[in-house]
């Protein structure tokens, strides 16, 4: 495992860590043994660090982190997001009230005295230009709740907003083959001033891992059926905001990438982490074959500046005119 520092936190994490928002609902059936057993199975492969929010299943991948990482928790970093419970619009959704409530919840199902990183999770733009909850961030912070704090963004703009905040420790962003956009300035910015980047949707909702065919039907539970269009959160969530079938096309294009390499979902991976402002990508998994996966691209081989070039070619010409919703 390589290792690489968040931000200027001081704190060392695995280039490829974990999000549990797969174990915890939303993306089909789950089962907690194997989420356990894969939990386990990364952490013996090296991975320190995984993201999950107070959401994903109502908490439940928070209470299965804290089942998995127990008695190692000055080893494995957990960093946990809250908003999303209430009202992402309403100021007082972002009180000290209440997101010390949030705070607490969540420290008391994951089983620890701290959060390492807690993320403010795609709130409304108009709160981060407010700014008021960094400085409730700033008093749970003095009160040792948490150790830093960072936000998951929907777009470029909010993460600049959120660059002008010097407490601010941490960016997570939708960031792929087919989500390009940040790379322009968002990325060096960030990287510059010190924060730390978190890539969630590195394989764009399993596009990028090219076994999809377009009549696929996924499970009812499953966001990329429910919210293929945006029709309960932000699109960008969802296929990283390309419609599934359309999604599927330029994946069957993308397919070259794979030439060389064990597979099309490494070498994706490999691709975001060739990006050296990048600390580390968190895909999702629901069993050990695709943590195994997805740690494969540890082992993958560079892509070359003729191919870096061709793959920022594709997206510029054949991708970003269809990505829908803010980015």
């Amino acid at each position: 495992m390589n290792y690489r520092e968040l931000g200027n936190t001081g704190i060392k994490i695995s280039e490829v860590s974990f999000g549990t928002w797969a174990i915890g609902g939303a993306w089909g059936k789950t089962n907690d043994t194997e989420a356990l057993r894969s939990l386990e199975f990364a952490m013996d492969q090296g991975v320190n660090f995984f993201d999950t929010a107070d959401v994903y299943g109502d908490g439940h991948s928070e209470e299965l982190l804290a089942k998995a990482t127990k008695g190692k928790e000055d080893k494995i970093h957990i960093a946990t997001k809250f908003c999303r419970q209430g009202d992402i619009f309403d100021p007082q959704n972002y009180s000290y009230e209440q997101v010390s409530k949030y705070c607490e919840d969540s420290l008391r199902r994951l089983n620890r005295d701290a959060i390492d990183l807690y993320q403010i999770h795609c709130p409304a733009t108009e709160i981060l230009r407010d700014g008021s909850v960094f400085e409730v961030l700033d008093r749970l912070q003095l009160e040792g709740k948490i150790r830093h704090y960072g936000v998951s963004v929907e777009t470029v703009e909010e993460g600049l907003i959120c660059l002008e905040n010097p407490n601010v420790k941490s960016l997570q962003i939708i960031f792929n083959m087919f989500r390009q956009k940040p790379l322009d300035e968002l990325i060096p910015k960030a990287y510059n001033k010190g924060v730390g980047l978190l890539v969630r949707l590195p394989l764009a909702s399993g596009l990028l891992t090219g076994k999809f065919t377009a009549d696929h039907v996924f499970e009812e539970d499953d966001h990329r059926r429910f919210n293929e269009n945006g029709e309960a959160f932000n699109v960008g969530e969802t296929f990283a905001g390309l419609g599934f079938k359309k999604g599927v096309e330029l994946a069957d294009q993308l397919k070259w990438i794979a030439n060389g390499r064990n597979s099309m979902a490494s070498a994706a991976l490999r691709w975001i982490l060739d990006q050296k402002e990048i600390t580390c990508i968190i895909p999702g998994f629901k069993n050990v074959k695709q943590v195994q996966n997805n740690l494969a691209s540890l082992e993958e081989k560079s892509f070359t500046n003729e191919e870096a070039e061709q793959i920022q070619r594709f997206y510029h010409e054949n991708v970003k005119d269809f990505i829908r919703g803010a980015y």
